[in-house]
């Protein structure tokens, strides 16, 4: 990943952004929320424009028409009691006042809104992540961060200070209804309780953390506590939010030898209001007068849902369906993909397929 990210200009990051929000697109998504933090060129060094990397994102978004949460993330160091290095050096802005100043100047749009992010407990100190929460306090942005992600960050954490990393960011001001803890796999008891007591949400990103080998996360027990659950897409290897959201049911019958803990209402919401909430539009991800309009299509006909009676229609859509079966999208009115194909980019393969020999080309 390192290698890949050292070579990414705003040019080629564009043309990336838009071919993967095409593919989003394609796949019933409307709402892309972006965890961001490449800042700066190769080496650390500063573009002439502190926000060409986040404008690149910003542009991708506006050329296909996915609605866009860009969540800058602060991160300032490599680890607990580490520097940047290598090709992390891009990620850092020198210091949260530095970080802040250059977020401040990004400009949103109509479909487009800016969040924060504390990239995680081993990318800044204490300090540092309080300066971030009441950073974003004061805009009234959304807040994410990487949570306990993996084992080995819940015991350097421990080491360092004492407390688990949730303990660490209830402690620094960073739990509330506006804030999303991405993966909390490794959560125990009382983080659980932590993270529902404060309302804060828990986004699930199964597949990633599947393919990683990171575990399962808690997702009954965060339901339970009070939070609600959404999904991420945060996997290089798949798009596909249908398989996000039943793998939350699925991957915990593995843990727990049980079945039916999740019921596929639920689990659709996770992957539409729930998701678009944590993104900072409320508005998003539900059928009703008021709402933007976002409609995704599915074809009832193929091998997966055919034969699919109206009684059963959310069980099959949920554990079923693929984005193949994604026919037509409408996003905020706007009719973007029709009998499967983006109505402006065309078919997606090609667009990919561009974007990512024109990074792998040698330089």
């Amino acid at each position: 990943m390192y290698k890949i990210a050292d070579r990414v200009d705003p040019d080629a990051y564009r043309h990336l952004c838009a071919a993967l929000f095409t593919e989003m697109l394609t796949s019933g998504i409307t709402t892309v929320g972006e965890f961001h933090y490449l800042h700066r060129a190769p080496g650390g060094a500063g573009y002439d424009n502190e926000n060409a990397m986040g404008e690149a994102i910003i542009d991708a978004a506006g050329a296909t028409g996915i609605r866009l949460t860009l969540i800058d993330a602060c991160y300032l160091h490599g680890g607990i009691g580490e520097e940047l290095a290598g090709a992390q050096l891009r990620f850092g802005d020198g210091s949260v006042d530095a970080w802040a100043g250059r977020v401040s100047r990004l400009e949103p749009g109509e479909n487009v809104k800016v969040g924060i992010a504390v990239h995680s407990v081993r990318s800044l100190v204490p300090d540092e992540i309080t300066a971030v929460a009441e950073f974003a306090v004061e805009r009234g942005d959304v807040l994410h961060f990487h949570l306990s992600e993996q084992l080995r960050e819940n015991e350097q954490c421990q080491a360092a200070y004492g407390v688990s990393p949730t303990e660490l960011l209830s402690d620094s001001g960073c739990l509330g209804p506006r804030s999303v803890a991405v993966h909390a796999t490794h959560c125990s008891e009382k983080d659980v309780a932590l993270l529902g007591a404060s309302a804060s949400a828990a986004c699930l990103c199964p597949t990633t953390e599947r393919e990683l080998g990171d575990g399962v996360g808690p997702g009954q027990a965060l339901r339970t506590a009070g939070s609600q659950l959404c999904v991420g897409s945060d996997s290089n290897a798949v798009v596909d939010l249908f398989e996000e959201a039943r793998a939350i049911e699925l991957d915990e019958r593995m843990v727990t030898t049980k079945r039916g803990i999740h019921d596929p209402a639920s689990l659709l919401s996770a992957a539409t209001a729930n998701g678009a909430r944590a993104l900072g539009w409320p508005e998003v991800g539900r059928i009703e007068v008021g709402a933007q309009c976002d409609l995704v299509a599915i074809s009832l006909d193929s091998p997966r849902l055919a034969g699919l009676g109206k009684q059963d229609l959310i069980p099959g859509v949920v554990f079923s369906s693929s984005p193949a079966d994604v026919t037509d999208v409408v996003v905020g009115g706007r009719h973007l993909v029709e009998r499967g194909v983006h109505r402006v980019v065309g078919d997606v393969a090609p667009a990919l397929s561009a974007a990512i020999a024109a990074v792998r080309e040698p330089r």
